[in-house]
């Protein structure tokens, strides 16, 4: 796992990414969220989608939603960023745009967009 920093807005924002999957559970997503507050001194989270299971993106698991709530409770902002256009479930696609419209929840294309989106809700 690779965890850089990135100044923005004079925020500080973690890019998270890796060869292999490191979001695969609840667990693994609270080990990241306080490996992330400690070594980078943030809580502003920004995930290539890469690193995170399949069934985080199949709703029916409620994978997602357990975690999401994991990040909102301890009061982290989270984004996923990558190409989600693989994805042709309605549920999901809904989930995604309601979540950009949000405070604390994002998926975007880019790391760059990740990023600005995070320093501007954080």
């Amino acid at each position: 796992m690779n965890i850089d920093k990135i100044d923005i807005k004079g925020k500080t924002v973690a890019v998270i990414t890796g060869d292999e999957k490191i979001i695969t559970d609840v667990q693994s997503a609270l080990d990241l969220l306080m490996t992330v507050k400690y070594d980078a001194g943030t809580k502003l989270i920004a995930v290539d989608k890469q690193v995170i299971t399949e069934d985080f993106f199949i709703l029916g698991t409620g994978l997602a939603g357990e975690i999401l709530q994991k990040f909102i409770n301890y009061q982290a902002k989270f984004a996923v960023y990558g190409d989600f256009s693989k994805y042709t479930s309605k549920p999901l696609k809904d989930f995604i745009y309601e979540s950009n419209k949000g405070r604390d929840i994002f998926f975007a294309a880019s790391v760059t967009d990740a990023a600005e989106k995070l320093a501007s809700a954080g």
